[in-house]
């Protein structure tokens, strides 16, 4: 249990409700937040919390834009520490840090992909931007690789119409530079190393596979393997 914490020591009272809020999502789950919890632990008025969150959802929703705000910003640092290596090596280094990160704010990643909050709907104007944001860093740098050349997307050419035309919307957010057989490995990429994160973090992976971090490398390896032929 958080120990309760006088008004007078609170000096940003939003971030520290969002603070206490990550500690019981971690304890009890999201599902399971309160405003009138977080007060309590606060030692402060319901009312005080109101002016900040007005609802549940609002707390919930700024949680999220965090989380995504946070991948985001790691992905973004990776990219920008490794701009003298070559694009497969980014590529990687995007891979591995999309791991790191979710072992180690393993509440944030659950709430951004894990199971949806009952009666909660992210509102779209909200969520969908942060979200895009977060997986920039590895459109553009399936851009760069389109645009040397590298990428393989020959096999693509069969993408219905349809699939096409939802993946033009995605490039709102995207950028109308990036090209649509980029975007679409993207979401594969991204939908690969999820599946490999949720297991680990869910504890659903075989007992034997004590190294879950080498599988994640091998399934990143392979996927440039396959995606460029290197």
């Amino acid at each position: 249990m958080v120990r309760p914490i006088k008004k007078k020591q609170i000096s940003n009272l939003q971030e520290v409700i969002k603070e206490i809020a990550w500690k019981q999502a971690a304890e009890f789950g999201a599902a399971a937040l309160s405003l009138r919890a977080i007060a309590r632990e606060l030692n402060i008025t319901a009312p005080a919390i109101y002016n900040y969150f007005p609802s549940r959802d609002d707390l919930v929703t700024a949680l999220i834009v965090d989380a995504y705000t946070s991948l985001g910003e790691s992905q973004k640092s990776t990219l920008e520490n490794n701009l003298k290596k070559g694009s497969l090596a980014r590529f990687s280094a995007l891979g591995l840090a999309y791991r790191d990160w979710a072992v180690t704010y393993p509440q944030r990643y659950q709430l951004i992909f894990g199971t949806p909050i009952p009666n909660y709907d992210a509102p779209e104007d909200k969520s969908t931007p942060a979200a895009a944001w977060a997986l920039l860093p590895l459109i553009e740098t399936l851009q760069v690789l389109y645009s040397e050349d590298n990428l393989r997307v020959e096999r693509l050419a069969t993408l219905s119409s349809k699939l096409k035309s939802l993946l033009q919307t995605w490039r709102q957010f995207a950028g109308d530079s990036v090209e649509i057989e980029a975007l679409y490995i993207a979401y594969i990429v991204w939908s690969r190393v999820h599946g490999l994160v949720m297991l680990e973090l869910g504890g659903q992976l075989p007992s034997f596979f004590t190294d879950p971090g080498e599988i994640f490398r091998r399934e990143v390896a392979t996927m440039i393997n396959q995606y460029t032929g290197k």
